[in-house]
């Protein structure tokens, strides 16, 4: 029998492996194009969490991540997403209240992300060092 935190290490290396097809999801229906960015950056949270270059991110904070994600890809929604108009706005509130949940640790490491692609790296400890 699997324990929780193994179900949700599955979905996060779910996630991991379906990345490309959630993405896709996000540039269909405007409710999810508006959710794109952070979309993006949730897929590629998940991506480095599963790499382990970045693991500053609490166990329930990448774990709402992977199953609102996850949900977006789920053909079989509360509202189904053939249904012109409204078909995709589940997949979109799954994944807005996700961000609010986690929308400090989103930030974090969009911080960490950007000092990387700088050429700088953060230390625990917070202090800034070139790499």
């Amino acid at each position: 029998m699997k324990t929780d935190d193994s179900h949700h290490d599955d979905t996060i290396r779910q996630v991991n492996e379906k990345a490309e097809d959630i993405e896709k999801k996000f540039t269909k229906g405007k409710a999810l194009k508006a959710l794109l960015e952070q979309g993006q950056l949730m897929i590629q949270m998940v991506k480095d969490y599963v790499t382990r270059e970045y693991r500053e991110v609490p166990y329930w904070a990448i774990s709402a991540v992977a199953l609102s994600l996850l949900y977006v890809l789920n053909p079989i929604d509360v509202i189904p997403d053939v249904i012109l108009g409204v078909g995709y706005l589940d997949d979109a509130t799954v994944v807005a209240f996700a961000l609010r949940l986690i929308e400090k640790e989103l930030e974090k490491y969009k911080a960490w992300k950007d000092q990387r692609q700088a050429g700088r790296k953060a230390e625990p400890n917070g202090k800034i060092v070139d790499v």
